[in-house]
């Protein structure tokens, strides 16, 4: 999952976004109905107990299910179509759940603003697949279920990359007793936080494809990328320049 915050050692320090500094102009309605609704689904899994397991195993994305032949035989194409959307509405704890939204909270008002409604939220769905797409192809043959709305989220955090470069991030700073809140430029803190899935995908791929942490970091590359990429066609003008087109039993991304 992207953590609202980056953690830039294993154990002893962490960036927490607040807030950031640019007011959006109109009401995030579909951000809003994105985080409600992955609460509510969430509580739906807390009412779920033993069945929980079954709801990841068909609603989550198995890679398996495309890539080994033999088991993608057995697995109608609903059902692997199907996943690759509900999988984004998924999560595996609390932690899981508020640190996605709290994610999507701070940076998904102001792609909204700039989108419009209907195109942000195709442009979220569609970030969400593209992320589940990129970890199928990085972890050909896993039986592991994935869920969670990290990748879809990612594409966000790329948006806003793009579209607000002069934006900056309103951060918690803590490294063992030392804590401050300071301002850090939207592209320092964004770069920094996709420069941390990329080192640990790499990782991921040095180790033989071990997810390590049960986080799909290459999920997190590949919602960034897409929707870095993608923001550039849905707003035609960026700064007034015109752009040419030229290990558990689930995985928590």
């Amino acid at each position: 999952m992207p953590s609202p915050w980056a953690r830039t050692t294993a154990d002893d320090a962490d960036v927490i976004p607040l807030r950031d500094t640019i007011p959006s102009r109109t009401f995030p309605a579909i951000t809003y109905t994105l985080i409600a609704v992955n609460v509510a689904l969430f509580v739906f899994e807390l009412s779920l107990g033993p069945g929980l397991e079954k709801l990841f195993r068909v609603f989550g994305v198995v890679p398996a299910y495309f890539t080994v032949a033999k088991v993608a035989a057995e697995v109608p194409l609903e059902w692997k179509v199907i996943p690759l959307f509900t999988s984004m509405f998924l999560h595996g704890g609390w932690l899981h759940l508020i640190g996605n939204m709290w994610t999507l909270w701070i940076f998904g008002d102001n792609v909204e603003d700039r989108l419009g409604h209907i195109r942000y939220l195709l442009f979220y769905l569609g970030c969400g697949v593209l992320s589940a797409l990129v970890h199928i192809f990085t972890n050909p043959g896993s039986p592991v279920p994935t869920i969670g709305a990290s990748g879809a989220i990612a594409g966000v955090m790329g948006a806003y990359f793009i579209l607000y470069p002069r934006a900056r991030v309103v951060t918690l700073i803590i490294i063992v007793f030392f804590v401050e809140i300071i301002e850090i430029p939207a592209v320092v803190y964004l770069g920094f936080w996709f420069l941390i899935q990329f080192l640990n995908g790499s990782v991921t791929i040095l180790a033989g494809g071990a997810q390590f942490g049960g986080v799909a970091w290459w999920a997190h590359v590949g919602g960034f990328v897409a929707g870095a990429f993608i923001v550039r066609f849905l707003v035609p003008r960026l700064g007034g320049r015109p752009w040419k087109r030229g290990p558990g039993f689930i995985i928590l991304r």
